[in-house]
C-alpha cells in the first residue's frame, strides 16, 4: 500500500495544465529547483487528499467499530450531514470564516452524533438500531440542508450547493495548517485508545473483563470520528463513500478479522487520492469535485456490499 501512495502522490504532482516529469518532482522536492505549480498548487492538493482520505477512513473504521457493521460510517448514519448543516449555517448566518466553518461543522457533526447515540440507547447498545437511527436522521438532516440552502441568498446558495459536492480545488496552504494539525491531534488520540477499541470490537463482556471502559472509550471515538469528519468537511466539503468502503478494503488486505485502523488510514488515503486524480482527467482541462468521483465508486461498493450482506443472511 505505501508503493501505491507513493505512486499516486508522485502522479498528482507531475499531472497537471502542463506535465512534470518524475525528474522534475523529485528536484523540486529536494529543493534543487523551484517551482510555484508544484510546491504551492499541487503538493497542497495531493497532501490533503491523503490526510483527509486517512482521516476518512480512520472515522469509517472507527464507527464500524463501534455499530460492527459494515454500513457504519460516518455518511451512511448521517454525520456527515450533520457536519454539512453546522457549516450552512456559518455560511448563512454568520460571515462564513475559515473558523466558523471548522467549528460550525465540528458542532453540527457532534449534535447529530448525540442525537443519533441517546436515540439508539435502549437498555443496552446496539450496533444494528445505531445503524437504522442513524440513516433515518441522515435523511431528515439532509432535509433540513435543503431547506436552508432554499432559504438563502442566491449567492449563498450557489456557494453552498458547489461546496456540498466535496472538492479539493483550490486548496493551498493556509487552508490546511489548522485542518492538519487538528487531525494530527486526533488520529494521535485514537492512536493511543486502539488496543481498547479492539477489545470492545470481541464483545462488551470480554471488554469489560480486560478493564476496558466501554462508556468512555466509546464517547472517545465518537469524538475522534466526528472530528476527522467534520475537519475534512469544514475544508474539502462533504466527501461520501470513503469512510464507508475504505475500512472494509483495508481489513481484507490487511487480512484482519477486524476493522484495524492502519490499514483503514492507508486505504482511505489512496481512493481519496486516486478519486482526485481521476476527477481531474475525466473532464480535462475542467477538474470535477472528487465528491463526484467518490460517490460513483461508493456507489458501486455500496451495491456490491449490500449484495454480500443480503446472501450471507
Amino acid at each position: 500500500m505505501t508503493s501505491v501512495l507513493l505512486g499516486l502522490g508522485l502522479l498528482g504532482l507531475c499531472y497537471g495544465a502542463t506535465w512534470a516529469t518524475p525528474g522534475e518532482v523529485l528536484a523540486v522536492l529536494s529543493g534543487t529547483e523551484t517551482s510555484v505549480v508544484i510546491l504551492d498548487w499541487r503538493l497542497p492538493r495531493v497532501l490533503a487528499a491523503l490526510v483527509f482520505g486517512a482521516s476518512l477512513g480512520v472515522a469509517g473504521a472507527i464507527f464500524q467499530n463501534i455499530t460492527r457493521n459494515p454500513m457504519g460510517s460516518p455518511d451512511v448514519i448521517g454525520l456527515d450531514a450533520g457536519a454539512y448543516t453546522g457549516a450552512l449555517v456559518a455560511l448563512t448566518v454568520l460571515s462564513g470564516t475559515s473558523a466558523q466553518l471548522a467549528a460550525g461543522s465540528v458542532i453540527g457533526g457532534l449534535a447529530v452524533a448525540a442525537a443519533i447515540y441517546f436515540l439508539a440507547f435502549d437498555r443496552g447498545f446496539s450496533g444494528m438500531r445505531l445503524v437504522v437511527i442513524g440513516i433515518a436522521i441522515n435523511a431528515m438532516v439532509t432535509a433540513v440542508n435543503s431547506w436552508i440552502v432554499l432559504r438563502a441568498e442566491l449567492e449563498v446558495a450557489i456557494a453552498a450547493v458547489g461546496w456540498s459536492a466535496g472538492s479539493l480545488n483550490g486548496v493551498g496552504w493556509d487552508d490546511l495548517t489548522i485542518p492538519f494539525a487538528i487531525i494530527g491531534t486526533l488520529l494521535l488520540l485514537m492512536t493511543l485508545g486502539a488496543h481498547a477499541m479492539h477489545q470492545a470490537a470481541l464483545g462488551d463482556a470480554i471488554a469489560v473483563t480486560t478493564g476496558v471502559g466501554l462508556d468512555r472509550l466509546r464517547l472517545l471515538m465518537v469524538f475522534v470520528g466526528v472530528g476527522c469528519t467534520a475537519t475534512v468537511t469544514a475544508v474539502a466539503g462533504p466527501v461520501v463513500f470513503i469512510a464507508l468502503a475504505a475500512p472494509q478494503i483495508g481489513r481484507r488486505l490487511a487480512g484482519s478479522a477486524g476493522v484495524p485502523l492502519l490499514p483503514a488510514a492507508l486505504t482511505g488515503a489512496a481512493l481519496l487520492l486516486g478519486a482526485d486524480l481521476l476527477a481531474q482527467m475525466l473532464l480535462a482541462p475542467v477538474a470535477l469535485p472528487v465528491g463526484v468521483v467518490s460517490t460513483a465508486i461508493g456507489g458501486c461498493y455500496l451495491i456490491w456490499l449490500l449484495t454480500k450482506e443480503v446472501r450471507r443472511a
